[in-house]
């Protein structure tokens, strides 16, 4: 999805400039920046507060479809998409800012579809393979093999996820979901991973060491197709997106922090409590369908249906940020003990440069 082409930006000047169109939006590692591919080239922004930290735009081309931060530092991981690319889409490009320039590059036979990093990896997504680079001096450490991944997930087989230990050398393979991996997350720390399937309407928490089902909470009853999801960065806390147009937030079992009041309220699917403990029917769980029984969101947050966004925690308290592939930034704030709707702090638009 992209901004509409016919919307312009107007300056003090009488010269209208058109909005770029917009190709990628991702958070860096600690979600206290994000970064936006346009069909111009890229920017970074910082999330709090809301401002652009830098821009580069190309002259020629400017595609970027992958943007790929490494926390605050000067190093990227970029790759070419849209109509016209600035770099070949079968090739990531490691960008240096501080020199304004690609300092390497890694080649393959087939399109990029992910790219990501930590200090001392890069990891690279095809559709059918992973691969595992050194990130000193880009040497291939590992690859690995999966099914028709389109959406850059890294599955191995449906509803699988391989969970490699690179540090003790042990892998582990968890059966999720008995439909597709649609999304997932992990914690901070590694120790958690949240997965949902292509259907959408469930959520599991794993523990990664020995791959046991931690939590299962529900989005709803309909299908949807899940964009997002994110850890705060306590664990206490899920964030969930979907093509609903509503983003969830659930607790955290095993987690300290604010327990919800267990008082009713009326919510979209059926009558529950707010907090994410199960619904008031749970005492007759084991008579009635799973679903009566399930773990519902703490707090919501309603936004365009059909939208893709894509969701972190804030680094103020209780707080969610949300971006949007219209070009939108949120800021909300939930109540962890009255759960609910959440309050809008803040919006904006990251494709409109500031009027001086």
């Amino acid at each position: 999805m992209s901004l509409n082409s016919e919307e312009v930006v107007t300056h003090n000047s009488d010269i209208q400039t058109p909005l770029p169109s917009l190709l990628h939006l991702s958070f860096n590692q600690d979600h206290a920046c994000f970064a936006v591919g346009t069909d111009r080239g890229f920017r970074i922004l910082n999330c709090d507060p809301f401002r652009e930290i830098f821009r580069r735009d190309f002259d020629r081309g400017g595609g970027v479809a992958v943007v790929e931060m490494l926390f605050r530092c000067n190093i990227l991981a970029l790759v070419g998409g849209g109509p016209d690319p600035q770099y070949p889409p079968n090739k990531v490009m490691i960008w240096d800012d501080h020199q304004s320039r690609c300092i390497g590059e890694l080649s393959f036979r087939s399109d990029v579809r992910s790219v990501r990093l930590r200090r001392d990896r890069i990891i690279v997504v095809l559709e059918q393979k992973i691969f595992v680079y050194n990130f000193a001096d880009l040497k291939l450490m590992h690859q690995i093999e999966t099914i028709g991944n389109p959406k850059g997930l890294r599955p191995l087989r449906k509803g699988q996820v391989r969970i490699e230990h690179y540090a003790s050398k042990r892998t582990k393979f968890v059966m999720a979901h008995d439909s597709r991996i649609a999304c997932f997350a992990l914690t901070q720390d590694g120790h958690l991973l949240a997965t949902a399937s292509s259907k959408g309407t469930l959520v599991r928490i794993f523990n990664t060491v020995d791959g046991t089902l931690r939590q299962e909470v529900r989005r709803g009853a309909d299908r949807a197709e899940i964009y997002s999801l994110a850890f705060s960065s306590n664990a206490q806390w899920l964030a969930v997106s979907s093509d609903k147009g509503t983003v969830h937030v659930f607790g955290l079992k095993g987690n300290s922090g604010a327990q919800v009041k267990d008082t009713p309220r009326i919510a979209s699917d059926l009558t529950r409590t707010s907090s994410s403990p199960s619904s008031s029917l749970s005492l007759f769980k084991g008579v009635l369908p799973k679903y009566f029984s399930s773990e519902w969101s703490v707090a919501q947050f309603r936004l365009v249906e059909g939208t893709q966004y894509v969701v972190a925690f804030g680094h103020q308290k209780n707080t969610v940020v949300i971006l949007g592939m219209d070009g939108s930034f949120y800021r909300c704030q939930f109540d962890p003990v009255n759960g609910g709707e959440m309050s809008q702090l803040e919006y904006h638009n990251c494709l409109k440069p500031p009027v001086f």
